[in-house]
């Protein structure tokens, strides 16, 4: 009895080692194991859309790039929190990284991208690009991968962007017979097509058809070639020739409108030549699917910014980036997950489909294929000129963002408002108001 009690004691040991080398064996093959968990990469996104309009296809493109990226990462999962709104999502952000929360790749508003880099929340990137072979900062547009860049190094890809154009009531210059301008008109032609345009139609002794709307001190500094603040953010640039220009060239627009406070809705009307917009504002007005057209009754075309006589057919950039966390624990996975996102044709096309932005790859918004969807989902051809559009984004300005550029900028709203309203020597107020930035500047970086 006891050599059989031996046996099966020996068994039992057997059938036990067996058991459990068929376990660790298991335990190499990720997934075939019932108690294994899935390496998870975890996403921070919002709701709706980015460019302030109504969009049902918020988590489209990201779907659509988590299954091909779990299908060539097996064991790999994705995970992103769903419901956070576009204007609760910074906050958000901002509170999981206090908490240690924060997601490992995660969509950054380009206002507030400086931010998140000075505390030290977001990976330098530059190491995983200099090791990836396949990884190409020339496939991006400049610009859109520029806005990424903070102190000289790469701390986020741009996903989508927007350039500002201007948008042209064609209808209007017909019955003026003033030709559209060309690609490279300067604010000569500008202010010659809105003097000409500006008129009292019904006689009544108030002009009700006007040349522009729209048109800031922000974007006349562009267009001359002005660089307002220093990297770093400590100093103003408020002084100089180019500023003095731009300053001038706004109060002669300003002055053809006769007092009368031109709005977006007089050009909504057809009463406006020009108005500067967001490419994304263009493409969520004109397609069907929003059944009704918001400007209607005229042709409109979109054209360059026109230039200062000291820079160039260029605006500022808009630009939605995507960041990897400082403190995540699955770096290369974030990081061939943000390159999915950001540098895969199969999901940058998907941005012209759902979204409103426009692809930040040269080849994807160059294609006949992003010419043909953009047609078909307006109806008609846009008077859209895809060459236009790319160099628009290629040529856009870059604005170098700082903890606290929306406060300085304020302070330029105010002051450039107050030399326009003023009477007294531009150049002098220039000089007075740049030293009162540049205190404000250097009070706030004390901060």
């Amino acid at each position: 009895m006891d050599w059989i009690k031996k046996r099966n004691s020996w068994f039992v040991i057997g059938v036990f080692l067996l058991i459990l080398t068929t376990l660790v064996i298991a335990d190499t093959r990720p997934g075939n194991h019932p108690f294994q968990k899935d390496t998870v990469i975890t996403v921070g996104v919002f709701s709706d859309s980015y460019w302030e309009v109504q969009n049902g296809y918020s988590y489209r493109i990201l779907e659509d790039a988590i299954e091909i990226f779990e299908k060539e990462h097996e064991g790999v999962r994705v995970e992103y929190v769903s419901g956070l709104l576009k204007e609760n999502y910074s906050e958000w952000l901002a509170e999981q990284m206090v908490l240690g929360k924060a997601p490992d790749v995660f969509l950054v508003f380009g206002e507030h991208f400086s931010d998140f880099t000075e505390i030290g929340a977001l990976k330098d990137l530059e190491s995983f690009m200099e090791k990836d072979t396949l990884f190409s900062a020339d496939r991006f547009y400049t610009s859109a991968f520029q806005c990424g860049q903070y102190g000289g190094k790469q701390y986020a890809l741009p996903y989508e962007c927007a350039p500002k154009l201007m948008f042209v009531n064609k209808t209007i210059l017909d019955e003026e017979g003033i030709a559209l301008p060309g690609e490279e008109w300067t604010w000569d032609d500008f202010y010659g097509i809105c003097s000409k345009v500006t008129k009292d139609k019904d006689g009544n002794g108030v002009p009700d058809q006007f040349g522009v709307v729209g048109y800031t001190w922000a974007d006349a500094f562009d267009a001359n070639g002005v660089e307002l603040f220093n990297a770093q953010g400590t100093e103003c640039r408020l002084t100089g020739e180019a500023v003095r220009e731009a300053i001038l060239f706004m109060e002669e627009l300003e002055g053809l409108h006769d007092g009368y406070h031109v709005t977006s809705k007089d050009f909504d009307l057809g009463k406006v030549a020009f108005q500067p917009m967001l490419f994304s504002e263009y493409r969520a007005y004109k397609p069907y699917p929003l059944s009704i057209k918001k400007y209607s009754g005229f042709e409109w075309e979109c054209i360059p910014m026109p230039s200062g006589s000291r820079g160039d057919n260029v605006a500022e950039l808009d630009t939605l980036l995507l960041a990897m966390n400082e403190d995540t624990k699955q770096p290369e996975y974030a990081w061939e997950l943000m390159k999915l996102l950001s540098g895969d044709e199969r999901i940058q096309s998907e941005v012209f489909t759902y979204s409103e932005g426009v692809s930040v790859l040269r080849d994807v918004t160059e294609s006949d294929e992003t010419l043909q969807l953009l047609i078909e989902s307006s109806g008609d051809n846009m008077g859209l000129n895809l060459r236009v559009l790319s160099d628009a984004v290629e040529g856009a300005v870059v604005s170098r963002g700082f903890r606290g550029r929306e406060e300085a900028e304020a302070e330029v709203d105010r002051a450039v408002r107050d030399i326009m309203e003023g009477s007294s020597n531009i150049s002098m107020e220039q000089i007075i108001w740049n030293r009162e930035i540049d205190h404000f500047l250097k009070d706030h970086n004390r901060r």
